[in-house]
């Protein structure tokens, strides 16, 4: 049965599946190929927003191959997923270039929404290729869209304007430690110049792995993996600004600017290369990696690329549970200083690791969400800051400079946004440049 009887109550011809040789196309593909099979996966299992959120992710590195397309939309269309065949690939498809099995398949997800000029169009486009191997087919489709002319059949009524609006993951890069913002008129005091030939570094979000309705929890406002998953880019990337020889940014998701995006997959180096080509200036590194829950522990995965020759040059593996999770992300923030040959810089702040990385994440994170409100990406139902990472905030205020900072500015912002109220005074460092930050935040 095809999936035109879904909505017509007729049979209709199957979707195109890829031939032999797309297939073998996407297993040298170098990752898209297991992208699209998770994929696929998330669509049986009754989760279109994950499985949306992994073609996005495929699209914006790989959409102009021809083997993508037509698995995208054959797959879409044997879940029942019309619409968004419509949307993610009607306007890449190109059929000199990719074919006429795709083509094949828009052309019945138009005859499915009864959107018969747009099926014309596909139609008179593939019958220009002539394929005698498809003309009996094809003029089986021109029976399909005489019939429906006929029958004056109108289009099928979409869905609410909210939920028809296709899932778009964007890419944001924090380029300086998110702490900062707010303090930009102290930027010569806290930032130090970053001046000559410098190592460019970009730290991805990481993937979430094994996390079930990964499109459902998206929608929520943070939860705890996905606030590490943003968090510890975060961090490195703040950790290799103080250093001499790098310009580092962080790269986080966001989906549609209703909430953050989770990637249920690894970064690929179609993804990598998407990545490099997008940022100003090139890029040396990118570290990437993974995050899967294992009931209230954690198993990561961190991987090291040079960019040059699009190589993996080192792999980090670490486990933590709540008892060990300082002492381990520690020795994993030690291990990344070391193997970069990381120094600190003489000049601006003074940098030094948290002495709780796991209280440091969450402040992170919630710094992020906060800036991320200012500047419109997140709406205020996603908006929160969690008694707990307040609380850790404050305890760890005075223990640097950073911290003291961080503190501040995480307390305007929450102020700002409604979701601090009067607190009791918290110690900081006794510092000119604190008490010029408390000034300048009042």
């Amino acid at each position: 049965m095809g999936f035109f009887d879904r909505f017509s109550g007729k049979s209709r011809p199957e979707p195109t599946p890829p031939t032999s040789a797309e297939t073998a196309a996407a297993a040298s593909a170098g990752g898209v190929l297991p992208q699209l099979i998770t994929a696929r996966e998330r669509l049986e299992a009754k989760d279109l927003p994950g499985a949306m959120a992994i073609y996005e992710q495929v699209l914006a590195a790989a959409g102009d191959r021809a083997d993508v397309l037509v698995t995208i939309s054959a797959d879409l269309g044997i879940n029942g997923h019309i619409r968004e065949i419509v949307e993610l690939v009607a306007p890449r498809y190109d059929a000199e270039r990719h074919g006429p099995a795709t083509g094949l398949n828009l052309l019945q997800a138009y005859l499915a929404l009864h959107h018969v000029d747009a099926a014309q169009h596909v139609l008179d486009i593939l019958f220009a290729l002539q394929r005698p191997e498809l003309e009996e087919r094809l003029h089986g489709f021109s029976n399909a869209i005489a019939e429906l002319i006929h029958q004056d059949a109108a289009p099928v009524p979409t869905a609410d304007a909210a939920a028809a609006e296709a899932p778009k993951i964007n890419f944001i890069t924090i380029s300086k430690p998110i702490w900062f913002y707010g303090l930009e008129p102290l930027a010569a005091q806290i930032l130090p110049p970053k001046e000559g030939r410098l190592r460019r570094v970009a730290f991805t979000q990481l993937a979430l792995l094994g996390v079930e309705n990964l499109g459902e929890v998206m929608t929520q406002p943070e939860t705890e993996p996905g606030r590490l998953a943003r968090a510890l880019p975060l961090w490195l990337a703040e950790t290799f600004y103080f250093s001499p020889h790098y310009s580092p940014l962080a790269v986080i998701a966001v989906m549609n600017q209703k909430h953050y995006a989770l990637l249920g997959t690894e970064w690929t180096t179609d993804n990598l290369r998407q990545l490099v080509d997008t940022t100003e200036g090139g890029l040396d590194y990118i570290f990437t990696g993974a995050l899967r829950p294992v009931g209230t522990e954690y198993e990561a995965v961190l991987r090291v690329w040079e960019v040059k020759k699009l190589r993996e040059r080192k792999t980090l593996t670490l486990h933590w549970g709540p008892a060990t999770a300082d002492r381990e992300l520690t020795q994993l923030h030690e291990q990344i200083r070391m193997f970069m040959e990381w120094t600190p810089e003489k000049s601006g702040l003074t940098y030094s690791p948290p002495s709780r990385p796991s209280a440091w994440l969450g402040q992170l994170s919630a710094a992020l969400t906060l800036f991320l409100g200012d500047k419109g990406m997140l709406p205020r139902e996603q908006m929160t800051l969690p008694n707990a990472v307040l609380d850790a905030a404050a305890e760890q205020a005075a223990t640097n400079e950073a911290s003291s900072l961080g503190w501040l500015t995480l307390l305007a912002a929450g102020r700002r946004h409604g979701l601090v109220g009067n607190l009791a005074d918290v110690q900081v460092r006794s510092t000119d440049l604190v008490r010029r930050a408390q000034e300048l935040l009042r």
